[in-house]
C-alpha cells in the first residue's frame, strides 16, 4: 500500500477498482489495485479491501489497468487520406511528393474534424496525451482548429506548430501553396504561443515548435525558432535522421550530416524532441544522448516505409528519453497506440533477440518515456500519487486471453488484440465499456467523410 493509502483518503471523486494487475509506473504493479481521483489528479492508490468511498466507482475486474499512453509523433489531418491508393507503395518521399498537392486543399473544418475524429481513435487506443505535428499550412489559424477539438473533447494535447518553407521551386519536395515564408512562420508561432500555451502543471494544452525537417525550412528558420522556443520555454520537434535520402540532401546542400546540421542550428538539447532518428552513426547516437534529445520511435510507419527503424535499445541503453508515436495516417493509417507499443515489442526483438526487449519495456516506453519526450515526467505516464489522472482499463477478449495465466503485462501485448475499456483523461472518463464518450463525434464522422471526399477527388 503506497504512504498516501496508509490514511484515510475523502471527498473521492473516480475510484477505479479490483484491477486484476494495476501498473503504477515501471517500479510498482498492485495485483487486485486500485487508484482514487480527485481533482483530475491521482490522489492515492492500494490494494484491494482498502478502497475509499467515492462519487463514481469503474470496475476493473479481471482487467489490466496502466498509465494513460503517450504519443509522441503524429499528423493527425492525415487521416483525411488515408490508404490513398496511388502512394501506399512509395518511398517516404514518393508519398510525400503525391500527397502534398491533395494537403493544400486543408482548411480550418478539415483541421477540426481531422483532430476530432484522431483524439477519439487515439483515446480507443488508450492514448491520453497526444503530441501532433501540423507542418502544412495553406490557410491560416489550422493549429487553432485542433486545439479547438481537443478542448471540445478535453484531450490533453500538445500542438506542434509545424512550418516549411523550401518549396519544390527552392530545392525542397513540397509546393508552394503548402509553405510559407519565415516571417509567417515567426509570428504564427508565437501568436499560439501566447494564444494557447499553458506553462502551469496539469495543462491540458501545450504549444510546441516544429520546423518540418532538414529538407523542407531554411536554416534561418531552424536557428530562429530554436532561439524563440528558448525565449518562451516551450519544446522543439523535428523529423530527423529518418531516411538515407536526408543523408544525401544534407551533404549536398549543407556539407554535413543531418545531426551535424541539427546541431549547427542550436537544436541539440534537452529541448528537443525528434521523429524517428533512424540512421545517427554511434557517435551521433552519444552526442544526442549527451544533450538528452528525446525520440520518437515510429514502429509501424518504419516498416510500412521500409526504411529501417531506430536502434531502441542502445538509445535507451545510453540514456535518450525514448517515447512511443503513432506517425501520420498516411504512413500508418491507424492511431493506435497499443498497436505502436505492441509493434515496438516486435521490432526491438526482431532486431536485438528475444532478450532485447519485454512487455514491460515497450509500456516504459509508451508512458515514461513518451512523457520524458514531451518534458512531463513528473506528472503524465505514472500513477503515482499526484500524477494527472491519465489512466486505461484494458479489454481482450477472453478467447484471446485463454491460457495466458501467469503475467498480465506480457499477455497484453502478446495477446490481442486489445483496446481500451475505459479510459481517463484529468479524471474525466471518455471512452466506457470501449466506446469513446463524446457528444460531437457523429457530427464530427459525417463531416470527416464530406470533406475526406473532396480532398481525395472523390464524387458523392
Amino acid at each position: 500500500m503506497s504512504a498516501a493509502s496508509e490514511v484515510p483518503v475523502r471527498n473521492v471523486e473516480l475510484l477505479v477498482r479490483d484491477a486484476d494487475l494495476l501498473v503504477v509506473d515501471g517500479e510498482r504493479e498492485i495485483r487486485g489495485g486500485w487508484v482514487a481521483v480527485t481533482g483530475g489528479r491521482v490522489t492515492a492508490v492500494g490494494t484491494a479491501g482498502n478502497e475509499p468511498e467515492a462519487d463514481t466507482t469503474v470496475s476493473a475486474a479481471g482487467r489490466l489497468v496502466t498509465p494513460g499512453l503517450v504519443n509522441t509523433h503524429h499528423h493527425i489531418y492525415q487521416n483525411l487520406t488515408r490508404s490513398y491508393a496511388p502512394a501506399v507503395n512509395g518511398t517516404l518521399f514518393d508519398w510525400l511528393t503525391t500527397l502534398y498537392p491533395l494537403w493544400a486543399a486543408l482548411d480550418e473544418e478539415a483541421a477540426y474534424v481531422s483532430a476530432y475524429v484522431g483524439m477519439a481513435e487515439l483515446l480507443m487506443g488508450g492514448c491520453t496525451t497526444s503530441s501532433d505535428h501540423l507542418y502544412v499550412h495553406p490557410r491560416p489559424r489550422l493549429v487553432d482548429a485542433e486545439i479547438r477539438a481537443a478542448r471540445d473533447i478535453g484531450f490533453r494535447f500538445h500542438a506542434t506548430r509545424g512550418s516549411m518553407t523550401r518549396s519544390v521551386e527552392d530545392g525542397g519536395l513540397p509546393p508552394k501553396s503548402v509553405t510559407q515564408s519565415i516571417d509567417e512562420v515567426l509570428a504564427d508561432s508565437e501568436r499560439l504561443i501566447k494564444a494557447h500555451h499553458d506553462p502551469e502543471p496539469g495543462a491540458l494544452i501545450r504549444v510546441a515548435l516544429a520546423p518540418c525537417s532538414p529538407f523542407s525550412v531554411t536554416k534561418e528558420v531552424m536557428t530562429a525558432t530554436a532561439e524563440l522556443a528558448e525565449r518562451h520555454d516551450v519544446r522543439l520537434h523535428t523529423h530527423l535522421a529518418e531516411d538515407h535520402d536526408e543523408d544525401t540532401y544534407c551533404l549536398e546542400t549543407y556539407g554535413c550530416r543531418p545531426v551535424e546540421y541539427f546541431e549547427d542550428c542550436g537544436w541539440m538539447s534537452d529541448r528537443t524532441w525528434v521523429a524517428h532518428c533512424i540512421y545517427p552513426n554511434d557517435a551521433e547516437l552519444r552526442r544526442l544522448a549527451d544533450a538528452g534529445v528525446g525520440v520518437a520511435h515510429c514502429p509501424s510507419s518504419n516498416m510500412l516505409i521500409g526504411g529501417g527503424t531506430a536502434r531502441v535499445r542502445e538509445m535507451r541503453e545510453l540514456g535518450l528519453p525514448v517515447g512511443i508515436g503513432c506517425d501520420g495516417s498516411a504512413s500508418t493509417d491507424h492511431a493506435s497506440l497499443w498497436m505502436e507499443t505492441r509493434g515496438a515489442l516486435l521490432l526491438g526483438r526482431y532486431r536485438g533477440g528475444p532478450g532485447a526487449m519485454t512487455a514491460r519495456d515497450a509500456l516504459d516506453m509508451a508512458t515514461r518515456g513518451s512523457a520524458r519526450c514531451l518534458g512531463r515526467a513528473d506528472e503524465i505516464g505514472h500513477l503515482r500519487p499526484g500524477a494527472c489522472a491519465d489512466l486505461v482499463v484494458w479489454d481482450l477478449h477472453e478467447i484471446a486471453l485463454a491460457g495466458a495465466l501467469t503475467d498480465p503485462v506480457e499477455a497484453w501485448l502478446r495477446c490481442g488484440p486489445a483496446r481500451a475499456w475505459t479510459t481517463v483523461v484529468a479524471g474525466r472518463v471518455l471512452v466506457d465499456r470501449g466506446e469513446p464518450v463524446l457528444p460531437g463525434l457523429r457530427d464530427a464522422l459525417r463531416d470527416h467523410g464530406r470533406v475526406a471526399r473532396r480532398m481525395q477527388g472523390i464524387d458523392g
